[in-house]
């Protein structure tokens, strides 16, 4: 592992300590002025090369991404992390400008409602807005990729699963970044990854859990448990020392299992959501996102 990674492991490891103090169901203040400053953070240095113009439509907030270099005529519906319960669009929008850059394609980046203000199903009730949206707006579903990270990596399969309820025309394909699917922590990770994971503990996501459903085991909340015969190709990235590792893997597993196209990547000693750091290891795997982008869309690069 690289100097670079190293330190910034152990500043990770610093802040994840001091973010299980205090945990409250009831105030996450702190929380979203972190996030959300970290959004503009991810955004700043590809500010120049995108232009943002807001999805018109009452029922969501909303903004498209677009690259001046755009190449494609798809788009991606991103879907921020943050447990539900942290996240606004200019957090959204700081790892969603760097999608539409680097792939030269337009993103849609959603703020969906959080909790514990808004429960379950509020933030999947605005991910189908979004996504209908993006139909009405001219893309058909053959053009649209769902992306999201952590709560979001969750939610995207979610959605999934949903529109297949609604008889909605699915999207051709998913990406996810540590993707949430099992709001039950059920999987062997949790346990297994405890001492190893630098980033998250089990009690910060019972608290997001806590204050996003009592539904933990319903297959909208966590898509582990859904049927998920007939949902498109998915790429999943995860850390191999994530508590979460298991979400990832079972997901992967029961995906492939239901005669989907699945491609699971796991990075060696990385933690929760670490395509989104700057690090050697995420700037080479980002490079598989093109390239998936390329097989289910016919992209250009």
């Amino acid at each position: 592992m690289e100097l670079f990674t190293k330190m910034l492991r152990a500043n990770i490891a610093a802040v994840n300590k001091l973010a299980d103090i205090g945990t409250s169901e009831k105030s996450h203040t702190v929380q979203r002025t972190l996030q959300d400053r970290i959004g503009g953070y991810m955004a700043h240095e590809y500010i120049s090369e995108i232009t943002t113009q807001t999805v018109n439509s009452p029922d969501i907030q909303a903004e498209y991404v677009t690259p001046k270099k755009l190449k494609n005529d798809g788009v991606i519906l991103y879907l921020h992390g943050g447990g539900y319960v942290s996240g606004d669009l200019k957090y959204a929008k700081g790892f969603g400008t760097i999608l539409a850059v680097q792939n030269n394609i337009r993103v849609c980046c959603l703020a969906y409602r959080l909790a514990p203000e808004n429960v379950y199903p509020a933030a999947l009730d605005d991910a189908v807005k979004a996504y209908c949206q993006l139909i009405s707006d001219g893309y058909s579903p053959s053009q649209i990729v769902l992306c999201g990270e952590s709560a979001g990596g969750g939610l995207v399969f979610a959605l999934a699963l949903k529109l297949k309820e609604q008889g909605i025309e699915l999207p051709c394909g998913i990406i996810a970044i540590s993707p949430w699917s099992d709001l039950t922590m059920s999987g062997d990770s949790y346990q297994e990854n405890r001492e190893k994971d630098p980033s998250m503990t089990k009690k910060r996501l019972q608290c997001y859990a806590n204050c996003y459903t009592d539904r933990t085991d319903s297959p909208f909340v966590s898509p582990l448990f859904g049927n998920l015969k007939g949902l498109p190709p998915s790429l999943i990235f995860v850390g191999g020392d994530e508590i979460m590792l298991s979400d990832s893997v079972d997901l992967h597993k029961k995906l492939c299992g239901s005669g989907c196209k699945s491609k699971l990547h796991i990075a060696p000693e990385m933690w929760h959501i670490y395509l989104l750091y700057s690090t050697k290891q995420a700037k080479e795997d980002m490079k598989m996102i093109p390239e998936f982008l390329k097989e289910i869309l016919n992209v250009k690069q």
